[in-house]
């Protein structure tokens, strides 16, 4: 039976309004029902040590649960950020190793993790399933509250010093640990690194002074005993936040806490220097960052200007700047973007651009990136320029409006993951003294914000208050330096000197003794039934079916999903490609996003904005490769445009888009000008993040072709395209090649269409659609120059990228068979295998790697080993290879092969947005048919099968049907191996 907390809201509602009740030790305190979310706000206190329990009751299947802690640091060392990772090392009542990662296998969770942020520390998860839910709340509480925080665990979750062989006393001591090498590569991250910077010079003897993640500079002097007593001092329920959301009840979560916390003794919990003392005039830093090699090294400066603003604790100022940021700085037609942006004195705006309500006393930053040293005066005034605009004239209420209609289509618009966004979107306020029932009762707020709005000139007095008069400002500058990377490193090579030159010989036989026992402890087997776990029975064998509907509109395939869908309509159409040549196919992704940015002849895109704002949630475009499901050297590509809008703004959603579609204004040169510098910033930010994806994407590319297609619309082929492109002023000849793409695509033999809503919205959608299908072409252009395409051939290749990263990404990629096929189910579920009892131990706890497995893609098929922020990437490609012969050599029990089942349900099981259902089918043509006989293929899997799949990769190597590749810093090793192709 579905559980329910009806019974338990009216419970409540009837105690609560009359006077305080208790239940299970806990107090309750207010009850406040907010209709606009559909959920009742319960805020609870543990009356025996002072903890806080916000419980969030909706219909919704997918319960959440998070305990959090203050945690402001005290210095850079990245303690509560240490604490996050040793926490989850082992506990009480679960005494193994990592019980955090071996849950992830013995639950159908959709969501676990942790979070260190600026001031406090949270650890959530989400199910649908009631006993897993019980399962892994027990793991979570106990963890934050019973951790072992063994000294060998602290070594190698913060660092330790460790020779570079561990068991050969002759190789050097090296600093080594995931958090460590973890916050190298952030601090290597110029965006990283430039809001770092800017929030420590923005609160200068504060908590927010210090960077909560650590600085490795820093984290080296953290010692395991003051993390033992920032453990001691900080997670205690007396500084404890519980969140729980869903349509589980909440007496059993109440219980349960209370049993897990009632005999803690109540404290007075430390929780920092929050308050900052106001500049008494503004202040100018300028220090230097990392320089990216591939961008002009004469446009990479940063720069900003940040204001104190309010004490987040007023909520309804909080709502106010906020909005004030939305129309100050989102999107064309916003006044910021028009006159910073626009005129191209900088590429994008800054990474710290935007209000920021993270810190007890909140901030707005404007800023630029991609922009000239000498231009640096030019943004200045201008920025002061536009704010003074604003005091004088205000916002257009046009704008103000479509702000308005954004927020109401976001509180309709509910994603899967509604209880763990909630979450996130109270936690900073909720830390620091907000109510959080007040931060979610958007109605309230708005209805506040539109009376000041009539009766003063609202937006100007925010103006005067904040930016105007305002003395604690401050202006962050970084400049880019060549030698920033290289000073890093001698920075680290001299404290690793000082470190080891004073240590006597009795500590270095302890450091040697310790690595040699973290290594035993890391390798011992161990008994892991004291850890709960789901079973494969757990798993429903039947998957639940969405009814589609499929009909021709105006000759045009149209898929209907009609279901309750909140009064939204969601639209998606796929143009297909067809005889595009070749050589325009890496300007596809440039032509996407022209359609949405660079206007029509009649309308500026501003213009346009504003409408999209005012009636839409948003029209976006871009790159579509699908592998077909049946056969991998198959593939279909093509470009996708979504939108959504209230059922309302049906008609104006599709005027909208036909004029963006059909009336491109490809001639508008300064327009692609600015698009073309930011995509060549944001592009290289994105790379700094997640360079195991693009090293993951180019290995790929060599053993697929829908791969290869893949590599070039958003991989690192279109990265150094765009920093290519960057670097000319010939525009000219990418607006033509723009304009010949729009002769091969949006034809209507191209297209189909896939639209979601309530049966109440089908007929005007139909009527739209016969208005708005015939606007497009009949065909498409056809190449004059058609040929036969060569037939894709593999290639087995070790590609390099230098980029100057302290810590690198790599891949190998292995060919598999397509969706359909019989082996991907055996692919999918060894690469699980792989993952949980291999290389995470290889990867990430022996080499300090802060993530590392492999992944299985069954509709790509594609086998993929991955590395991230790896400071050891050559020593994890033999990881890679030994991996496969482990398997052939290791026995795997029942328990082993049902939880690397369970994991890969996890993510097939997840829930979806009404706005997802169907797209599997509309996207890649797989029914629902297919995807019953793959589920039944996974649940069926056995040990042989696996061994059969681990032959699979062995005859995949012999054959060279496998490529690699490397991002990162440059090694003698790789650059000096003529095996290697080096992409510079």
């Amino acid at each position: 039976m579905k559980p329910s907390n009806k019974f338990f809201i009216k419970f409540y509602f009837f105690y609560c309004c009359s006077s305080l009740y208790r239940i299970h030790g806990f107090l309750v305190e207010q009850t406040r029902h907010i209709p606009e979310l559909e959920l009742t706000a319960i805020q609870l206190r543990h009356e025996a040590t002072g903890a806080e329990h916000l419980h969030i009751a909706r219909d919704d299947d997918n319960n959440v649960f998070g305990v959090g802690f203050s945690t402001p640091p005290m210095s850079s060392s990245g303690t509560p950020h240490i604490l996050e990772h040793t926490t989850l090392c082992g506990s009480k009542k679960f005494p193994v190793r990592d019980p955090f990662f071996k849950m992830l296998n013995r639950s159908l969770a959709n969501f676990m993790n942790a979070f260190t942020a600026n001031d406090y520390t949270i650890y959530p998860f989400s199910t649908t399933h009631l006993l897993d839910y019980e399962n892994l709340r027990d793991v979570y509480m106990d963890a934050t509250f019973h951790p072992y925080l063994r000294e060998l665990d602290f070594k190698q979750e913060g660092w330790r010093l460790e020779h570079q062989i561990p068991h050969d006393r002759a190789t050097p001591l090296q600093f080594k640990g995931v958090v460590y090498n973890e916050m190298k590569g952030q601090m290597s991250d110029a965006g990283y690194l430039y809001y770092s910077r800017v929030q420590q010079y923005m609160y200068p003897g504060t908590a927010y002074g210090y960077n909560s993640g650590g600085e490795p500079r820093n984290i080296t002097d953290l010692t395991h005993q003051e993390l033992l007593d920032f453990h001691k001092s900080h997670y205690h329920p007396s500084n404890a936040k519980f969140y729980t959301y869903g349509n589980f009840p909440l007496e059993n979560h109440l219980m349960t806490i209370n049993n897990k916390i009632k005999d803690f003794t109540k404290l007075i919990p430390d929780q920092g220097i929050k308050i900052i003392k106001p500049f008494d005039k503004p202040q100018r830093i300028v220090f230097q960052g990392p320089i990216d090699p591939m961008n002009n090294s004469e446009k990479q400066t940063k720069m900003s200007i940040s204001f104190l603003t309010n004490d987040i604790t007023d909520v309804v100022e909080t709502f106010a700047l906020r909005l004030f940021a939305y129309l100050l700085l989102d999107g064309h037609a916003s006044p910021m973007y028009k006159a910073l942006i626009d005129t191209n004195i900088g590429s994008d705006f800054s990474e710290n651009t935007g209000y920021d309500s993270s810190t007890r006393i909140s901030s707005l930053s404007i800023g630029l990136q991609g922009m000239k040293s000498q231009d640096i005066p030019l943004a200045e005034q201008t920025i002061r320029k536009v704010l003074e605009d604003i005091h004088r004239n205000g916002f257009d209420s046009k704008r103000i409006e479509a702000a308005l209609h954004q927020t109401e289509l976001g509180k309709k618009h509910k994603t899967s993951d509604f209880g763990l966004s909630l979450m996130h979107s109270i936690s900073s306020g909720w830390f620091n003294n907000c109510n959080p029932a007040d931060i979610l009762e958007i109605n309230k707020n708005i209805e506040i914000i539109k009376e000041r709005i009539k009766s003063e000139p609202f937006f100007q007095n925010l103006v005067e208050k904040y930016f105007l008069t305002n003395l604690h400002t401050l202006t962050c500058i970084m400049e880019p330096d060549p030698r920033y990377t290289d000073e890093l490193s001698r920075e680290e090579e001299n404290r690793l000197s000082s470190k080891t030159s004073a240590l006597s010989e009795s500590e270095k036989n302890k450091i040697y003794e310790q690595s040699i026992e973290l290594i035993q402890k890391q390798e011992a087997e161990e008994d892991l039934s004291v850890l709960p776990s789901l079973r494969v029975s757990d798993i429903s064998r039947e998957m639940r079916r969405i009814p589609l509907e499929h009909h021709n509109l105006e000759n045009c395939p149209v898929q209907w999903r009609t279901t309750v869908t909140n009064g939204i309509t969601y639209f998606r159409m796929i143009s297909k490609i067809g005889e595009l040549p070749d050589e325009l196919k890496i300007y596809l992704p440039l032509f996407a996003q022209a359609l949405t940015s660079l206007g029509t002849k009649t309308k500026t895109m501003a213009e346009i904005d504003d409408d999209i704002r005012l009636y839409t949630g948003g029209i976006n475009a871009s790159p579509f490769v699908s592998t077909n499901h049946s056969d991998i050297d198959q593939y279909e590509e093509g470009i996708v445009i979504a939108s959504h809008c209230l059922d309302r703004n049906i008609n104006q959603m599709y005027d909208i888009m036909q004029q963006l579609l059909r009336e491109t204004n490809f001639d508008n040169v300064e327009k692609l000008r600015t698009m073309i510098y930011g995509n060549a910033t944001n592009m290289m930010n994105s790379v700094v993040e997640s360079g195991h994806a693009y090293a993951k994407t180019f290995a790929a590319s060599r053993i697929a072709p829908a791969m290869a297609n893949s590599e070039v619309y958003g991989g690192m082929t279109q990265v150094y395209f765009m920093n290519k492109l960057a670097g000319t002023e010939d525009f000219q000849s990418v607006i033509n090649k723009l304009k010949e793409i729009s002769l091969y695509l949006l034809s209507k033999s191209s297209l189909r269409v896939a639209i979601t809503c309530g049966a109440e919205a089908v007929n005007q959608n139909e009527v739209m659609l016969k208005k708005f299908l015939p606007s497009f072409p009949d065909v498409a252009k056809s190449s004059s120059h058609a040929v036969e395409r060569p037939k894709f051939q593999i290639s087995h290749e070790k590609a390099f990228f230098p980029l100057p990263f302290a810590v690198n990404f790599s891949a190998k990629c292995f060919r598999g068979t397509p969706y359909t096929h019989p082996d991907g189910s055996k692919l999918q579920v060894l690469s699980s295998l792989m993952k949980t009892h291999y290389l995470h131990r290889e990867i990430r706890e022996k080499n300090g790697a802060y993530g590392g497995g492999a992944v299985y893609s069954p509709t790509s098929g594609i086998f993929s080993f991955f590395s991230y922020r790896d400071p050891k990437t050559l020593e994890t490609l033999e990881t890679y290879k030994q991996a496969i012969d482990w398997v052939a050599n290791r026995k795997f029990s029942q328990q082993e092969m049902d939880e690397a089942k369970l994991s890969i349900f996890q993510g097939i099981d997840a829930p979806i947005s009404v706005a997802q259902e169907g797209l599997v089918y509309f996207e890649g043509r797989i029914n629902d048919d297919m995807r019953q006989l793959r589920r039944e293929q996974l649940l069926s899997v056995t040990e042989d099968d696996i061994k059969e799949a681990a032959k699979i990769l062995e005859q995949q190597e012999h054959l060279n049907w496998s490529s690699v590749t490397i991002i990162g810093e440059g090694k003698p090793e790789i650059l000096e191996d003529n095996k290697w192709k080096v992409y510079q």
